[in-house]
């Protein structure tokens, strides 16, 4: 038994890797920067004939087909706003979302950090590509989150719950306006079911099905009816999540009598002079303790570890390779820089965010809504606005759904990377000034503290 746990102790001293999110935002990063080189090269050419690909599956008369790069944006991105979704139930079940008034502050700043962008967008495009206002009001929570961590204990812990609220929550509304705005014209049978779909969800829900795998059996079955249905296919991983039970069918108060029920059992079984090949009652008893344990953790948090992985190190490096395929080759840079859809966009991103998410928050506190955050202060918060406007993900997504390729599709993605760039810079920068300057502030009150302690003796 030592020797096993040690060796379950170094693998899990490797699991750190895959579960920083600064390294996640690192091959996220790479993979968009490897994008932008393949495409100013030769090879952009037969990467675009790759990813318009077809991917058919045929099952007697029925053919389903759909391209390499729909897969990736539809398919593949369901199951991020699938762990999105995740995040944002689990938040409400037991994290900073159970308190209405906390949760309330970040989702209202989260709001005004959507409404300032589209508006500053619309201003620079009045009367020409406004169907674009919805690109950049979306954070990047895996990569906003990622440069955060970066700051390490330079931001107070309730300032980061307050800045993932603020991130989940602009997340959902972003998922809205795509629902809402970005969908094709609907279909009346496949709405009718993808409805069905959610209302044997919502069944097994409230028949206490605890089986992870029926939900996502039905789960897929709902993407593809939304796919049909006209609305994003992806806001089918959120509804999934919604549905995932967050109880467990065991009852936690009884585990630790019927484990040492067990552990007698297996004693008795335990013969030392037996191979462990031919000790089936112990091994049957010890199947059935691993098969009840794994059952102890609630399917939402079982799907959220299986998916977690691939979501941050494939999914959205493989949304990113495929989506920031930039060709400037013969463009000129001026004329993306006075694109009004590139300026839109990056003044959106970068002046948008955080005067939405400041004005909103100041607001609130002002009238005695709610104060900052325990520990926190006006510089952090000014460093939660700026990160906001880290776009990433989700703004190439709806600029992909807002222009055809072109002009201004290409200014949409170049201002959208030079905006996170940007963001991610100066939010990691405020950060530093910040914490130097409440540093100084806070030793020139302990030698003034001092100082009066003197006089006073």
């Amino acid at each position: 038994m030592p020797a096993v746990a040690k060796r379950c102790a170094r693998r899990r001293g490797l699991a750190w890797i895959f579960e920083s999110g600064t390294i996640a935002a690192a091959v996220m990063v790479l993979a968009a920067v490897v994008a932008v080189v393949v495409a100013n090269t030769d090879a952009y050419y037969p990467v675009r004939e790759f990813l318009e690909q077809p991917l058919a599956i045929t099952v007697g008369p029925f053919v389903a087909s759909i391209t390499i790069e729909a897969f990736i944006n539809d398919f593949l991105m369901a199951i991020f706003f699938l762990s999105v979704g995740i995040e944002l139930k689990f938040e409400l079940t037991a994290g900073a979302l159970t308190n209405p008034r906390q949760a309330l502050m970040p989702i209202l700043a989260a709001c005004g950090g959507v409404t300032a962008p589209a508006l500053i967008y619309t201003l620079f495009n009045w009367g020409g590509a406004t169907g674009g206002w919805a690109v950049p009001i979306a954070t990047d929570i895996a990569f906003a989150l990622g440069i955060m961590s970066l700051a390490g204990d330079k931001v107070a812990p309730a300032a980061r719950v307050f800045f993932s609220t603020l991130a989940i929550a602009d997340d959902l509304l972003g998922i809205i306006v795509i629902a809402l705005f970005y969908g094709q014209t609907p279909s009346v049978p496949w709405l009718v079911a993808s409805a069905a779909c959610v209302a044997v969800l919502w069944a097994l829900n409230r028949l206490q099905v605890y089986h992870a795998r029926w939900y996502l059996l039905l789960g897929v079955v709902l993407w593809a009816c939304m796919l049909n249905s006209g609305v994003h296919a992806t806001l089918a991983g959120v509804i999934l999540a919604f549905f995932l039970p967050v109880k467990s069918d065991i009852k936690l108060g009884n585990v630790q009598e019927w484990l040492a029920e067990r552990s007698g059992e297996m004693d008795d079984a335990y013969d030392p002079e037996m191979h462990i090949l031919g000790q089936h009652g112990l091994t049957k008893t010890a199947r059935r303790v691993e098969n009840i344990m794994h059952r102890v953790t609630p399917p939402l948090q079982r799907v959220e570890g299986a998916i977690s992985v691939p979501v941050n190190f494939l999914i959205l490096p493989l949304f990113a390779f495929a989506n920031a395929q930039l060709r400037v080759v013969g463009v000129d840079p001026l004329s993306i820089i006075g694109d009004p859809v590139a300026q839109g966009v990056f003044f959106g991103l970068v002046l948008g965010k955080p005067l939405g998410i400041l004005a909103v928050t100041a607001t609130l506190v002002g009238v005695g809504f709610s104060p900052l955050p325990e520990g926190s202060t006006w510089g952090q918060m000014l460093c939660v606005g700026v990160l906001g406007g880290v776009g990433f993900t989700m703004c190439i997504l709806i600029s992909g759904l807002s222009f055809e390729y072109g002009t201004e599709q290409l200014a949409a993605k170049c201002a959208i990377l030079a905006a996170s760039v940007t963001a991610s810079l100066l939010g990691l920068v405020l950060l530093n000034v910040a914490h130097a300057v409440e540093r100084r502030r806070s030793e020139k009150g302990e030698r003034m503290g001092e100082k009066g302690e003197r006089a006073a003796a």
